[in-house]
């Protein structure tokens, strides 16, 4: 007989593959020294749900999916960014530069193998090791919190968008209590389709001891006292590094019944967990999808002309819906893209740029605008559609930025002396909380404006969408050493040779 830890599975291959060891139990406990090497795993065999078991895992990822993780986790900052967009490039720099600056990866053979894994995993380089300062430890220890609660919750139990738990939660009646400033909330929530359930997300990060997790606990149960009556599961989600160690993540969980979740808008249909996979039909899909990608959409928007260029990807998104191990599809897994490129190089000369564009849409083809952020071999882009719904939400946003006193960067006074840290975060959140029910009482304007935009972007060209009216390069050129990932409407490219550094 076959052992049942034998699996038809077919075997992960891509450069950027890492195994992920991830415990999940019912509480936050010391820290498992050693056992993401030593213990017995199972396979993951629940993608896009939460496990019917507490125990090890050790599910294998991408790095691209790591990193989309990182340049969508984390405060909305793009209310400050309406007349300074260029500075939306700094952002993401620094939201990935941490992880790519002291993790790198490492072969292991682990106690009890599984079959079809990488073999290889995270963990510090000899950077963070030996030489790097505690309050940069401490950097890195926040933002791979939120990458890794993100990618967890996310790619791997199918978690729809999350939102900063700031911005008032995810029942209208409970806004004021999320946003008191004298509550110690956790950071993160989201909806779970499948589960139809609230979740709230606490996320640590670093070298994470059990003094954290009780902390984060804490907060936990404080988002708990104020949704106490609808239906939520809470998730404390430590990421813990040490040097000579793996990466590995806790998953502490508990689950709360009470009432079902609310009916977003008037409609009975929770939101979904893959938002771009109902753009076509969710209104609430679209502007969520947008605002997720809006830090995007201005490093776009922003980005010298000549950097731009288009890159092509089949039109047909259901080649793109969520795969069972992630949000992206590496273009690896679509030799439909890669021969239909094929057919546009061989019919029309490079150096024909109308042809090459004709041919493209002939043949099914769509042209995502693409662009290098700057410091990085990070290639982010996004569909005309997607782009065209965003330029619509920057518009309206503005609008409201306007209205909204102080919250502009350059409506700002620079007193004297410095002013109190703590009350100017108190100042930062009250813009915000006015930002955001402006937004909220133009909803469904913004929405019926924004999906013009979406249905319309469809049939315009570039030029008639980016600020300098260029129309950008299209790159169909074949590429090795570019690792590229698509979801339906995004794109995302990284180059083998910057991946984290091998240590064998």
């Amino acid at each position: 007989m076959i052992s049942d830890e034998v699996t038809d599975a077919v075997p992960l291959v891509y450069d950027d593959s890492v195994d992920m060891p991830v415990l999940f139990r019912d509480g936050p406990a010391k820290r498992p020294f050693k056992q993401w090497r030593t213990a017995k795993h199972r396979a993951w065999t629940t993608p896009g749900a939460f496990p019917d078991k507490d125990g090890w895992y050790a599910p294998t990822t991408t790095w691209r999916e790591i990193v989309k993780a990182a340049t969508e986790v984390g405060r909305d900052v793009t209310p400050w960014l309406h007349q300074a967009p260029q500075l939306a490039r700094g952002e993401l720099v620094a939201r990935v530069s941490p992880l790519y600056a002291y993790l790198g990866i490492h072969d292991v053979t682990p106690k009890h193998p599984l079959p079809h894994t990488s073999g290889r995993r995270l963990t510090v380089n000899a950077v963070y090791e030996h030489g790097t300062e505690r309050s940069a430890k401490s950097m890195l220890g926040y933002r791979l919190g939120m990458t890794m609660a993100e990618w967890a919750c996310r790619s791997l139990m199918g978690l729809g968008q999350t939102w900063h738990i700031e911005d008032g939660g995810p029942v209208p009646a409970l806004e004021s209590a999320f946003k008191d400033p004298v509550r110690t909330l956790p950071d993160l929530w989201g909806l779970h389709e499948a589960e139809n359930t609230y979740w709230l997300i606490e996320a640590k990060g670093g070298n994470v001891r059990k003094n954290r997790l009780t902390e984060g606990w804490e907060q936990l149960e404080e988002g708990t006292k104020v949704l106490h009556a609808y239906a939520h599961r809470r998730i404390l989600c430590g990421a813990s590094v040490q040097p000579q160690g793996d990466l590995f993540v806790t998953i502490d969980h508990d689950h709360h019944p009470g009432q079902p979740t609310l009916p977003v808008n008037g409609k009975s249909t929770p939101a979904p967990s893959s938002p771009e996979d109902h753009l076509g039909e969710s209104d609430d899909a679209l502007l969520a999808t947008a605002r997720a990608q809006m830090l995007i959409y201005l490093a776009l928007r922003s980005a010298p002309p000549s950097r731009l260029r288009t890159v092509a990807l089949t039109a047909d998104r259901s080649t793109r819906r969520r795969p069972v191990d992630g949000l992206t599809t590496p273009l690896e897994r679509d030799p439909i893209t890669r021969d239909m490129r094929a057919a546009v190089r061989a019919e029309a000369p490079s150096e024909d740029e109308q042809a090459r564009r004709s041919i493209t849409r002939a043949i099914g083809l769509d042209d995502f605008l693409t662009y290098r952020i700057p410091g990085t071999e990070l290639h982010l882009g996004m569909s005309r559609r997607l782009f065209a719904a965003c330029d619509q939400l920057h518009y309206e946003d503005q609008a409201i930025a306007t209205r909204t006193p102080g919250l502009r960067a350059e409506d700002q006074r620079i007193a004297d002396e410095p002013a109190d840290e703590e009350a100017e975060e108190q100042r930062r959140r009250t813009q915000r909380r006015v930002f955001r029910e402006a937004q909220e009482q133009e909803r469904e304007l913004i929405q019926e404006r924004l999906r013009d935009a979406y249905v319309d972007g469809g049939d315009r060209q570039w030029r008639d969408l980016l600020p300098g009216q260029a129309e950008p390069r299209l790159d169909l050129d074949d590429q090795p050493d570019l690792l590229e990932a698509a979801t339906p409407e995004t794109y995302l490219a990284l180059r083998r040779d910057d991946l984290p550094h091998h240590r064998r």
